[in-house]
């Protein structure tokens, strides 16, 4: 028994056709065979926990939710009854749709999953059930030519580096991006500026990262990886240096999961800068990796190299042939766990609008001038305009 033809990329709404080919070498004597067609997202994880000195024992966190649950009969006999079937292929084909509400993209995690698939069982009398089951892939699609995801992304940020408990100066970062939402093969083009005011040379980076949320029982546990990286030129001693759209490209990624319960895949664009005596300065401005790019035509900027021109130079030049790989989420972000531990998670209202909540974008020129300064006396007097008492 088996299903033919490899399954093919579904979303919601759409139909699901295929046939359950039966080879009997035999005549066979058959009650039914069933279709079950299931989707579940799932999290699973243990932490173990100390009450002592010599006691210790396992706390599980696990979830699931439901997406699909189909089932039909493709042979039955009626009453419960005996079909006898003749030696040789039967074909069973079968049709159905998905749920027209929004699916969840589906999903491979250290600690959770979200799967779809077919299952097939073959009822026999005094005979062991024969099962066969089926996955398929479901992707619902993520259009980035919205407005939010065509809003561009800024943001400043600042750190005083310490020498022996003493100041020694500051390191500030600026940066922003053309928009937020982007798609897999796509390149990043970095606007930045560093401030180094300190004594020493500094290095930034820019890196794309992924965080996995697996949410259980009033927890939840994160794993965190880089899966993009740029290294920028060093920034010596009270120096100052920019980033006229230097390029970070996105490599094959699996799309953002912001509408599961239990299961979140968010990605952020980090602009880090180590500074001497501190921990690492680091600014993070959010991305939604989509599944349909951006559209030649129809929105604000099709892309920010149209800003210049055809010249494309800039770009070959930033993205070397052959990338090496991104480094440990840990080598990036100094005082951070990888992958934490579960820890409760906030006020159910709290949480609630923190995952429904747009990022807030601090879209803001570079280096604003500061207002003029503020005189007492006019400098440009004008003739008085009060009103004069006047009487009958």
């Amino acid at each position: 028994m088996k299903k033919t033809d490899s399954a093919p990329v579904f979303s919601s709404g759409d139909v699901v056709s295929g046939k359950v080919l039966l080879e009997l070498s035999a005549e066979c004597r058959l009650q039914s065979l069933k279709l079950h067609a299931e989707g579940f997202a799932k999290v699973h994880w243990t932490e173990s926990r100390s009450a002592g000195s010599s006691t210790a024992y396992t706390q599980n966190y696990s979830d699931e939710v439901e997406y699909l649950n189909h089932r039909e009969a493709l042979l039955q006999a009626d009453n419960g009854g005996i079909t006898v079937l003749q030696a040789g292929k039967h074909e069973y084909p079968f049709s159905f749709q998905l749920p027209e509400e929004t699916l969840v993209t589906s999903f491979e995690g250290k600690y959770g999953s979200i799967r779809y698939w077919v299952k097939v069982k073959l009822h026999r009398p005094w005979a062991p059930v024969k099962k066969i089951k089926k996955e398929f892939t479901v992707i619902e699609p993520i259009d980035i030519n919205t407005p939010a995801l065509l809003a561009s992304q800024a943001g400043t940020k600042d750190k005083m580096a310490r020498v022996w408990y003493r100041n020694s100066g500051q390191v500030s970062v600026t940066a922003k991006i053309d928009r937020k939402g982007y798609t897999p093969g796509e390149v990043i083009p970095v606007f930045a500026e560093f401030d180094n005011a300190t004594s020493r040379s500094v290095v930034p980076k820019a890196y794309v990262t992924q965080t996995q949320t697996f949410i259980a029982r009033g927890t939840m546990k994160q794993k965190r990886s880089v899966v993009a990286t740029l290294s920028g030129d060093v920034v010596g001693a009270r120096c100052r240096e920019t980033w006229h759209g230097r390029a970070i490209k996105i490599p094959p990624v699996g799309p953002s999961i912001i509408q599961c319960r239990i299961i979140k895949v968010d990605y952020a664009l980090r602009v880090c800068v180590n500074v001497p005596g501190t921990s690492k300065l680091c600014l993070e401005l959010p991305l939604v990796m989509g599944t349909i790019p951006l559209h030649p035509f129809g929105s604000r900027t099709s892309s920010v190299s149209s800003q210049y021109g055809m010249n494309l130079e800039w770009l070959r030049m930033t993205i070397p042939e052959q990338p090496e790989p991104p480094p440990d989420y840990s080598t990036v972000v100094s005082g951070d766990v990888v992958e934490q531990d579960a820890r409760p998670l906030p006020a159910e209202e709290d949480f609630a609008g923190m995952l429904g909540r747009p990022f807030s974008a601090y879209i803001q020129e570079f280096r604003l001038r500061p207002p003029p300064v503020y005189s007492e006396v006019d400098p440009n007097p004008q003739p008085s305009m009060r009103p004069r008492c006047m009487t009958c």
